[in-house]
């Protein structure tokens, strides 16, 4: 690609690396990237006019994964309505958005995470699902999909 695009799977730290890699898409006439950024940049602009203030990493993150989510539902979608030409177009915005995002986690590294998480919460019933729950989404620190450590836990305090 070139020089201004994040390496694959670095965070993004802030607007101005959204707004050169914009510039640069323009420039080559990556019509597929420019679009995605755009929408990236609404989508990060629009929270901040939300909560009114600069947004920190960590809300960045967050704006960036629930659109990756979105893509990953639209391409579920289109997969069970047999639009192979959408999955194709909403796979290829994915993997751009994919390259603002931390690496996902190994399972290894996931189980290893929800051990500890029951461990120090205690945890030993489906009761305490939510109190593990939300001490392994911070440990995972936006490098893990929400419904994969909730199956790791129900998995974990089912046996």
């Amino acid at each position: 690609m070139t020089d201004t695009v994040p390496a694959k799977n670095t965070p993004m730290s802030d607007m101005a690396q959204l707004e050169a890699d914009l510039a640069t898409a323009a420039k080559a006439r990556d019509q597929v990237r420019l679009t995605v950024l755009r929408l990236l940049k609404t989508a990060l602009k629009n929270y901040q006019i939300e909560v009114g203030e600069e947004l920190s990493p960590q809300q960045i993150m967050t704006i960036l994964q629930r659109e990756a989510k979105k893509h990953q539902d639209s391409i579920e979608q289109y997969q069970k309505a047999g639009r192979d030409d959408l999955v194709k177009e909403e796979t290829a915005e994915l993997e751009i958005i994919d390259e603002y995002l931390p690496e996902k986690m190994s399972e290894g590294d996931l189980e290893k995470i929800v051990d500890d998480a029951i461990a120090e919460v205690g945890a030993s019933t489906m009761a305490d699902m939510g109190k593990v729950m939300q001490i392994a989404t911070q440990k995972a620190a936006g490098q893990a999909d929400g419904a994969q450590l909730s199956n790791l836990v129900k998995a974990r305090l089912s046996n």
